[in-house]
């Protein structure tokens, strides 16, 4: 019986340094029935003759160049040209794991519709990782283990870009790579969340992320974090936002204010607390700021909680539980 085909969507821009590695990696999966639809969005380096060179070698590999400019154009493309029944994406400059595809298709085919299939990942860096990076990796593992993903959505994006599977009428129904809305990966992580579409458990590391200096997460003003805190609030109001209860905010430090301002922007009325005792009484666009004990007062609040501070995020969440209210439901980390 034919094992189903995967398509695997890559888009890539000067990558020439680790293309090779990268393109060994897919050819040498144990899980062999796949199509790689790989994009130049407009190298200037060698990129392309590499990524040509494997395609005359290994007829799976399809290389395209992108019409229009983007990682979201290059995306869309490769999806258009897609023929799998399963869908994937992979970065140009990481490394799958030799057991990466099998992992991913038979989580899938154990689970079903409505499911997208997630590995482990494992940051890597020629002159090593900073404690940043460390800190995602471990903190993202830790979500996977249990397929909670969506429980923390709005701190920071849950699914690792590249290391996901999901059936292509699942992805379609999600809106695949339609909206141009950046950053891409963090926007289409909500639509799973917004079409409930169900994280598989993993225990396996399938893919090896690398970091460097050029990397786009790194440099590109899409993923700035203004972008970021305004994602969090497009969905956050669409989805999880309930108009009849009291919205707070929590914090007024700089991202506080960032989104105090944005809510203001959407003329919405909030309460504003935190525990500065040079903050609290004062004013700050016109809003008031009241003590934390403030929030007892009200009736079902719900909160977004801009403290970025670890061990006072478990003190907040210490707090919440004491007054009976629950995460993603009461109360939202935005950081």
């Amino acid at each position: 019986m034919q094992k189903p085909l995967i398509s695997i969507l890559t888009p890539f821009k000067n990558t020439a340094k680790f293309l090779p590695e990268c393109l060994e990696s897919i050819c040498q999966q144990t899980y062999t029935n796949w199509e790689l639809i790989i994009v130049d969005d407009g190298s200037t380096d060698q990129s392309f003759n590499i990524v040509s060179t494997f395609a005359e070698n290994d007829s799976r590999i399809q290389l395209h160049k992108n019409t229009s400019h983007g990682i979201i154009e290059a995306l869309r493309l490769a999806f258009d040209y897609s023929k799998g029944e399963y869908i994937t994406r992979m970065d140009s400059d990481d490394i799958m794991c030799p057991k990466k595809l099998e992992v991913l298709i038979n989580q899938l085919l154990s689970f079903g519709r409505q499911h997208i299939a997630i590995g482990l990942v494992h940051y890597f860096n020629e002159n090593g990782i900073k404690e940043g990076y460390k800190n995602y990796e471990a903190w993202l593992n830790y979500l996977t283990l249990n397929g909670n993903n969506y429980s923390e959505i709005y701190k920071e994006c849950v699914i690792p870009s590249p290391n996901w599977m999901i059936h292509k009428e699942d992805l379609i129904t999600c809106g695949a790579f339609t909206p141009n809305r950046y950053p891409e990966d963090y926007d289409l992580a909500f639509r799973f969340y917004k079409e409930k579409i169900a994280c598989i458990p993993c225990n396996k590391v399938i893919h090896l992320w690398r970091d460097y200096k050029t990397r786009t997460s790194r440099i590109h003003e899409h993923y700035a974090e203004n972008h970021f805190i305004d994602l969090k609030l497009h969905y956050f109001l669409q989805l999880n936002y309930d108009i009849t209860r009291p919205l707070v905010v929590w914090g007024a430090g700089k991202k506080g204010k960032i989104i105090a301002k944005k809510i203001i922007e959407n003329n919405i009325q909030f309460k504003w607390i935190c525990d500065n005792p040079k903050k609290i009484g004062k004013h700050i666009y016109e809003q008031e700021l009241y003590n934390i004990n403030y929030l007892e007062n009200l009736d079902q609040p719900q909160s977004i909680i801009t403290v970025a501070n670890k061990e006072a995020q478990k003190e907040i969440t210490t707090y919440f539980s004491k007054l009976r209210m629950t995460p993603m439901a009461d109360y939202f980390f935005f950081c």
